[in-house]
């Protein structure tokens, strides 16, 4: 008829979508990527809880490593596992009461252990290379030579000038000396501010093995793809919803009058 005018719609097989958004595969999909990321997510943090120790440094001792004030986090260790170079947390009554400290083991039992030789730190006579101290010269503190008795640490700040460190405790019984028992952690990364993974101490390299990684890489790897999954699975339905919606308005098409 002349000035009417229909609309067309496209048929449908057995009136369902045949897009692939949305369908009960997809939801299926979205339900697992959801649980593995929680999963993965609440694992990361779980395994973080049991691995690692936070702590708040106050002190500039350990600059330019670590700052006063930054947080830590610490792998819980033995004493026994602790390799030269390794920032580790302590407790010695002798030096602080109460309160745990950090500094830098340079040299373990049956070491020797002095300062310094143009302008370098020597252990067993051999100059190391500290270049964590970013540059930095050695203080000439004359460390008379030690010999380290075996299960005990010696212990410097990164800041030599001013830190009170095994240097200033050579007066001690135990000269200077920290017993392995008294460490709780291995230090891994500065978490905030965001400086990341400790570099490695490498310059100890030519002494013996250095200590492995604790897993915070991985720890946060896990947590940042349970994160994703989760935001992803979860993302999944309304955004099917919305493309369903544009599909099915497509599939209506207007017809001129005949």
């Amino acid at each position: 008829m002349g000035g009417e005018s229909t609309t067309r719609t496209a048929p449908r097989s057995g009136g369902k979508s045949t897009s692939p958004v949305g369908t009960k595969a997809g939801q299926r999909l979205s339900g697992i990527a959801v649980a593995l990321g929680i999963v993965l997510f609440l694992g990361g943090f779980g395994w973080a809880a049991l691995v690692y120790r936070p702590y708040t440094v106050p002190t500039t001792s350990m600059t330019p490593t670590i700052d006063a004030g930054d947080r830590v986090l610490a792998q819980r260790v033995d004493g026994s596992e602790v390799h030269r170079g390794d920032v580790v947390v302590f407790t010695d009554k002798t030096w602080v009461t109460n309160a745990p400290v950090v500094k830098r083991v340079v040299a373990v039992g049956g070491d020797t252990v002095a300062c310094c030789t143009g302008g370098k730190l020597t252990v067993n006579g051999k100059q190391i290379d500290e270049g964590y101290l970013k540059g930095g010269a050695v203080e000439d503190k004359t460390i008379p030579t030690v010999k380290v008795p075996k299960g005990r640490l010696f212990l410097l700040g990164d800041e030599r000038q001013g830190s009170l460190d095994s240097s200033a405790h050579l007066t001690d019984a135990a000269q200077g000396t920290v017993a392995e028992s008294a460490v709780t952690a291995r230090v891994d990364a500065v978490v905030w501010p965001m400086k990341g993974m400790l570099a490695r101490p490498t310059g100890f390299e030519t002494l013996g093995a250095l200590s492995t990684p604790g897993p915070l890489r991985l720890i946060v790897t896990l947590i940042v793809v349970g994160a994703v999954l989760v935001l992803g699975g979860g993302a999944y339905g309304p955004i099917a919803k919305r493309l369903g919606g544009r599909r099915s308005r497509t599939r209506t098409e207007p017809v001129g009058a005949r």
